[in-house]
């Protein structure tokens, strides 16, 4: 059985290898830990996938900013790696690309292949997406469609979509003046035509001009859908590496990814002993068992006798960049992103819980409870105990509600409460730094009372309303309200489902005992 605990819940590519170290299965998820656990608790796959499950030796993932990206990387991998579980698509298409000719009036044309003198933009996931784009680029511009130029004017410049020249009332110039703007376009860049763009769309629907409005809104809409636009596969005619670093207690923490021509090919981590000059130690001992690529991408610069060695090694220029934006940093941060989920995701959850609770030093135990019933009956409480972002289940506890009557979630969540922290004042042992209670503003206050009744009004309380998954907080008169991609908002999600997941079990345990009886 894996290990899913230390999974992140972000978007990915998970690779599953047997006994032998051999990966047999790349797939993607938009929800890492979801989607991997769900592998080993259901129960009615079919033939194949009981086979491959059965097989599964040990879990890798890469995390990617967005789904769209896990699709273009789990596409990448499936090729390299040729899984014996995954479908075969040797014979399958890439993802089509959108490619600028050539020639000297170019046109605008889908590409199933990245080769050619052209310039290519994407790939692109989604057809629909890719066809909005490309019909927005071509009206919003008027570039030309047809393959050949005609003697005379077509149907697209009697409805003004094309500049025509073929007509010759273009000058190459201008048409070339187009083409550069589109450029801007594919590469997500033209931050000076969204606005301009929106700026017609206000004044349209001023108007009343509201069919024209709506084209400007979708033509707004599939430009900006460009910045969803992915960042682990690139074309290049060349490699790349990507290493980032952390130096946490005396310890390093690394992370390298190789992009070979464009496409993330592996991900490798290391942890070895802080020391002097470690990271070229490193980078020495790393490239002398491999060849250098032609970019090397890090966060700082190193001693240009690094380059020299690389360059000597691979027997060509091999440059170190250190990229203060666009898509080079973006590959930079997606490496920082992956190097601490692997290694810093339980501390991470902490601190960015008590950076957005406004705790310091942040929480390293929590603490939550639950209330679990059928329409008043067989009425349990739970307790669950997280420490240093991982469950501690030697500390989980379950309550019998002895004092409440019928339905009164809050008067079961007093009870509970007191008599947890009650116990723990009788053993004189340590309170946590924060509890959660399932539920929302009644709840709290009910926790608090119980709290204050126990001389422990100073005990950091919380409570999380699962509808909109708002945040009550005491002393403020509404919600806060949490990134929803946030790591602050999913760890205190983390916890309450744990603590519903187990007094959930509690209360089908009372109850199948009582049916029994």
């Amino acid at each position: 059985m894996i290990d899913t605990a230390h999974l992140p819940e972000n978007p990915g590519c998970y690779l599953y290898s047997d006994g032998a170290g051999t990966i047999i299965y790349v797939g993607k998820a938009k929800n890492l830990k979801k989607r991997v656990s769900g592998y080993f608790t259901r129960k009615d796959y079919d033939p194949k996938t009981r086979s491959l499950v059965a097989h599964i030796a040990s879990v890798d993932v890469v995390v990617t900013d967005t789904e769209t990206e896990a699709f273009l990387l789990e596409n990448t991998l499936i090729k390299k790696h040729q899984p014996k579980y995954n479908i075969d698509l040797k014979d399958a298409k890439r993802y089509a690309w959108i490619e600028l000719t050539s020639e000297k009036y170019p046109r605008l044309v889908i590409a199933r292949r990245a080769s050619g003198d052209g310039t290519f933009f994407g790939p692109f996931v989604s057809a629909a997406e890719r066809d909005d784009v490309l019909k927005v680029a071509k009206k919003v511009f008027h570039l030309r469609t047809c393959k050949k130029l005609p003697k005379r004017p077509c149907l697209r410049r009697h409805m003004q979509s094309c500049s025509a020249p073929c007509t010759g009332t273009v000058s190459p110039a201008t048409y070339n003046e187009n083409v550069k703007k589109a450029t801007l376009l594919l590469r997500g860049k033209s931050h000076e035509l969204l606005d301009e763009l929106r700026r017609e769309m206000a004044a349209r629907s001023g108007a009343e001009e509201y069919e024209r409005a709506l084209v400007l809104k979708n033509e707004i809409r599939a430009i900006e859908h460009l910045a969803d636009r992915q960042h682990v596969e690139r074309r290049r005619e060349y490699d790349q590496d990507v290493i980032a670093y952390q130096v946490t207690d005396g310890k390093v923490y690394l992370t390298a990814f190789n992009v070979e021509r464009g496409s993330l090919a592996n991900k490798q981590e290391f942890t070895f002993d802080a020391g002097e000059d470690f990271f070229e130690e490193f980078l020495v001992q790393y490239y002398s068992e491999r060849e250098p690529p032609k970019e090397l991408i890090l966060d700082h610069a190193t001693d240009p006798a690094l380059a020299e060695f690389l360059s000597a090694r691979k027997g060509k220029q091999v440059d170190v960049i250190v990229p203060q934006r666009g898509e080079k940093r973006q590959l930079l941060e997606l490496a920082k992103k992956n190097l601490e989920i692997a290694f810093f995701r339980d501390t991470l959850k902490g601190a960015e819980l008590g950076t957005a609770l406004h705790m310091a030093p942040p929480p390293a135990v929590i603490e939550c409870f639950d209330i679990s019933h059928l329409s008043g009956t067989a009425m349990v409480g739970s307790m669950v105990q997280f420490r240093d972002g991982k469950p501690d289940k030697s500390n989980y506890r379950r309550f019998k509600i002895r004092t409440v009557e019928g339905i009164d979630d809050f008067a079961s969540i007093a009870e509970v409460v007191k008599r947890r922290y009650t116990r723990l004042s009788a053993e004189h042992a340590p309170f946590p730094d924060l509890v959660i209670i399932d539920g929302g503003r009644g709840q709290l206050s009910a926790a608090r009372e119980a709290l204050l009744t126990l001389g422990a009004s100073d005990l950091p309380v919380i409570a999380i309303a699962k509808r909109e998954e708002e945040v009550y907080v005491p002393g403020e008169s509404l919600p806060l309200r949490l990134d929803r991609k946030s790591i602050a908002l999913r760890y205190i999600e983390e916890i309450r489902d744990e603590a519903h997941r187990f007094a959930i079990t509690y209360h089908r345990l009372i109850r199948k005992k009582k049916m029994l009886s």
